[in-house]
């Protein structure tokens, strides 16, 4: 009827949205072809300028055309044009040889331009990006309307960790102190618990508001701060237990920083005519920072340093061959003193006359060996918090921070004391999150090994006896190079790790009642004499080549592999593994 707005059906609509869509498609492709035209043919002029401002102004997260916009504003800042650009035109016009108040009002117009795509696009890495590398221009930036424009764009979105990085880039450049900072995270977090981002920026400004000298590069908290920060943690997590933010930075509070760089075991071997060294953390030996230098009865002695696994790469374990005349048994003994020159540390042992080996090796303690990830604070702080989780667990029993915050506070407080209680929270925690399980048996594997390798510090054997633990992985076999028997069975391993090539003393080594699949690791072990396998997922004769790289093994039970089944088996495995005397199949 005569006035009436005729109404779209929705087929009408939907066609005209494709219409206007295929329209906007057009458009957008066409300024993008135009603009990558321009720059191949080294057309940086204000027109792509204004092409990138129509693209990226609809879609800020096109990285390329970020970069084209840079080529474009360097190239104009050192051109000389003929008169003025009217400013208003484009975000950046021509900017030629200008003063700095002219730099100054460009920069202007481009930030309102960055503004403008921000509010499109709040969480755009390019945007931000160039927002950094903008600022970077000007000699003396407004860095207190950035922090500003950061405050808002967190009132709107307070996870933005974009704007967070930004925030803290802007501080840096701005000077602002920790404390001020430090009172803005307070904010957010009374406000909202559950920002991961704030957590994390106080862990970087506490250290430097209450540095400790001997903390190493971390940096510990005083306790009274620390007993504030815990105070402030706790109310978060019994506010929202399910909340991962406020667990994370209540680890971190309970940390400590990396242990010093230390060099564990210096094994020297007759017979193999090798030297072995252990570290406290994984290096590159022959790179230009970490360097090894040995010393034999006082002289130098240029050496080429290998990983055990022979695959040169960052390794705890590091070996060396030996000159005969450095092993003379004529003489009553020899000094062997290596300097790692990145740590700063040596250590030396020495090799009597008649002795086929030598070694020495720290008396560490549980503290330095495992005890890294929380600190060794006052019992009573740590006491405290393990009430305090535990209290939690019993109001929200199937949390699953809670249970594993609890896990790692007994093993700070004690982890052979409360080993028992451990394997119990293990087993809750595996039903409360059966997504984690096969995390939280490498975790649970991770923990009993190191307790055994502490008992076996303690009682100053040889002998590590792991079998019936319901192992799935193997870890800090670097702290291994000792041992001489190895026993392994009964437990749910897939693979020997290439790690266990450590194992420089081995002799005997049980595997049997599990589920391996390969045996890459079982490589290099000088004096592996010794290897039962039995009941294992042993597939094909093939899987058992790196044996061959064993000298000295003599047995080799097979016993309840699949391989076992093929015709010829015996045959084979004699061709394959010539120096075994006696194989069981």
């Amino acid at each position: 009827m005569h006035g009436r707005l005729k109404v779209k059906t929705s087929e009408e609509q939907a066609e005209a949205k494709r219409l206007e869509r295929e329209q906007k498609l057009k458009l957008y492709q066409s300024a993008t072809q135009a603009v990558f035209q321009k720059r191949q043919a080294g057309e940086l002029d204000e027109s792509v300028l204004e092409l990138t401002s129509q693209i990226l102004g609809a879609n800020p997260d096109f990285a390329t055309l970020w970069n084209c916009r840079r080529e474009v504003l360097q190239q104009l800042e050192t051109q000389k044009c003929v008169g003025i650009q009217d400013l208003r035109r484009l975000p950046w016009p021509c900017a030629y040889t200008a003063s700095p108040e002219e730099l100054a009002a460009l920069v202007k117009a481009e930030l309102g331009f960055l503004e403008s795509c921000l509010r499109v696009n709040p969480k755009s890495y390019g945007t931000w990006h160039h927002r950094c590398w903008l600022l970077g221009r000007l000699p003396e930036p407004n860095w207190a309307r950035e922090l500003e424009l950061c405050a808002r764009f967190l009132e709107v979105d307070e996870r933005n960790f974009h704007c967070w990085d930004y925030r803290r880039f802007v501080a840096t450049q701005a000077a602002v102190p920790p404390a001020e900072e430090l009172a803005f995270t307070d904010s957010l977090i009374t406000r909202n618990f559950s920002n991961y981002s704030s957590w994390h920026y106080r862990s970087c400004l506490l250290p430097q508001l209450h540095p400790q000298p001997d903390s190493g590069p971390q940096g510990r908290l005083p306790e009274d701060v620390l007993l504030k920060e815990l105070e402030l943690v706790q109310n978060a997590f019994f506010t929202d237990p399910n909340d991962q933010s406020a667990w994370f930075y209540h680890r971190w509070l309970l940390g400590r920083a990396d242990p010093q760089d230390a060099l564990r075991c210096l094994h020297v071997s007759r017979d193999e005519a090798c030297l072995t060294v252990s570290f406290s953390r994984p290096l590159l030996v022959g790179s230009r920072t970490e360097i090894l230098l040995l010393m034999v009865d006082d002289s130098p002695l240029i050496v080429e340093w290998r990983t055990p696994d022979g695959r040169n790469r960052p390794s705890h374990v590091w070996l060396c061959d030996l000159p005969a005349a450095s092993l003379n048994d004529q003489l009553p003994q020899h000094t062997f003193r290596v300097i790692w020159t990145a740590g700063d540390v040596q250590k030396e042992c020495v090799l009597l006359k008649g002795r086929q080996e030598g070694w020495c090796r720290d008396s560490t303690t549980d503290e330095q060996l495992f005890r890294c990830e929380l600190s060794v604070e006052k019992s009573t702080v740590l006491q405290s918090e393990l009430e305090s989780c535990k209290e939690l667990q019993e109001l929200e029993p199937e949390n699953k921070w809670c249970l594993l915050t609890i896990i790692l506070l007994m093993r700070a407080l004690d982890p052979l004391l409360y080993e028992k209680e451990t394997l119990q929270y293990f087993q809750t925690l595996k039903a409360v999150d059966p997504m984690r399980a096969a995390y939280l048996d490498d975790l649970r594997s991770k923990f009993l090994l190191e307790n055994s390798v502490l008992k076996m510090e303690y009682a100053e054997v040889r002998v590590l006896h792991l079998a019936h633990k319901d192992l799935t992985v193997l870890c800090h076999l670097e702290q291994l190079l000792l041992v001489t028997h190895l026993d392994l069975s009964h437990n749910r391993l897939r693979t020997l790790p290439p790690a266990l090539a450590a194992l420089r003393c081995l002799e005997v080594l049980q595997a049997s009642d599990n589920a391996i699949e390969s045996l890459d690791g079982v490589t290099n072990l000088p004096r592996l004499q010794e290897l039962l396998l039995c009941n294992n997922r042993l597939q094909q004769p093939a899987a058992l080549q790196p044996l061959a790289s064993c000298p000295r093994l003599v047995l080799l039970n097979l016993q309840g592999n699949p391989l076992c089944q093929a015709m010829g088996i015996l045959e084979h495995l004699a061709e394959l593994l010539p120096s075994v005397s006696s194989i069981l199949t």
